[in-house]
Formats: C-alpha cells, structure tokens, sequence
C-alpha cells in the first residue's frame, strides 16, 4: 500500500468513525427526551461541538479537502439539532441561548475575516490556529462537568459514548494530520486523545449510578 492509498485509507475510515461519533449525540438526546429534562448535563459540548464543526468547514474548504468538507457538513448540522434539542428540554434556557449566540458571534466575526482577508495565504494558518483553539475546547467540554462529578462521586452527567467515541477519532485524525503534514490537524487531536483519556479515567474512578435517571434502563 503506498502512500496514497493509505491516506485515501485513512481519510475513509476516520471520516465514517467521526459521523459515527457525531451520532452518539443521538444517545444523549434521547435520554433527555425520555426524561424531559436535561438533567446535570451540559449543553456546552453540544454548541461548542457546533462552533467547531462550522469552523473545521471552512477550513476543509480552503485545503480543498473533501474529507474535512464532508465530516464537518454532517456535523455542523447534526449538532445544531442536538442545540435545538437540548434547549426545547432544559430548564436553564437563557444559559444556553447565551452560549449559543456567544458561539454564533465568534463564528461570524472568524468567517468574515477570512471572507474579507486580502491574502488567503495568511488567513488560512490564522483560522487553523482558532480551529484548534475551539477544537481543544470542544474536547474539554465535558470536564465542564468536573467539578460536579467530583462533588457527586458519578459521571452520570459525562456523555461516555460521545467521550470514548472522541479518543478513537482523534487517535485517526491525529495520523492523517501528521500524513498532510498538517500541525492545525495534528495538535488539536493530540490535546484531544489526553483529555478524552483523562476524561475515560473519570468513569473507572467514579462509576454511573441511576440515581439520576431512575426510569432509563
């Protein structure tokens, strides 16, 4: 296999992986429904899940990479979805129109400086940065949580499928980046792998309970 292929290879198997993670927003979606509400759960990853999609786009448009344009497509719109979802059953609501609209604004102040950028070829490294910012941010986003989990001694608050999904994806996006030789692909899914690491830790010291959702099986 040579190196082509084994990017195309690679490029297959990370962007069906990360569909697949944006999924599991299904998961965590559903169980709200069911329990109409959201709980202890954070909306955090899920709008910064959507600032981050939105921003990878754009970024995937200016390499040209149809991989990136495809993921970030999917998940752009998916984690809008799951935006609206979280809003219609929370009780918190301002807090998460609040996030929403700061997210919204900092996308379209990025967006137009790219737009209105006189040389792309210096745009582009400034929004790679600023994908990897959000990007790292977007891996933390659970540990908005932290404190919570420690206090309560359970991660029922922590989305486990969308976190273990997380590590598997950056570990594939990590390899392809460091095969484009790509430090904005390469870095944040670096940061992503050690926190979702640490993360996946959280539920070995503090175990679910069903305290929580006593009704969901």
């Amino acid at each position: 296999m040579n190196e082509v292929e084994f990017k195309n290879l690679l490029a297959t198997t990370a962007s069906i992986c990360t569909i697949l993670q944006f999924l599991t927003g299904t998961l965590v979606c559903q169980k709200i429904v069911q329990n109409k509400s959201t709980g202890d759960i954070s909306s955090f990853p899920f709008v910064s899940g959507c600032l981050s999609t939105s921003l990878w786009l754009r970024y995937g448009f200016m390499i040209q990479d149809r991989s990136l344009i495809l993921v970030n497509t999917v998940g752009a719109t998916l984690f809008f979805a799951y935006v609206v979802t979280f809003y219609l059953y929370s009780i918190k609501k301002t807090s998460v129109i609040r996030q929403f609209v700061g997210c919204l604004l900092f996308l379209i102040v990025t967006l137009l400086y790219v737009h209105h950028s006189e040389n792309l070829e210096i745009a582009k490294p400034h929004l790679g940065l600023v994908c990897c910012m959000v990007t790292t941010l977007f891996f933390a986003a659970p540990l908005a949580s932290f404190l919570h989990v420690v206090k309560v001694k359970s991660t029922e608050s922590l989305p486990f499928h969308l976190i273990f999904a997380t590590f598997i994806v950056s570990l594939q996006w990590l390899f392809y980046g460091i095969v484009l030789e790509d430090k904005f692909i390469q870095i944040p899914n670096f940061l992503g792998c050690v926190l979702s690491a640490f993360q996946l830790s959280l539920f070995v010291i503090y175990p679910k309970t069903s305290k929580a959702y006593p009704n969901v099986i």
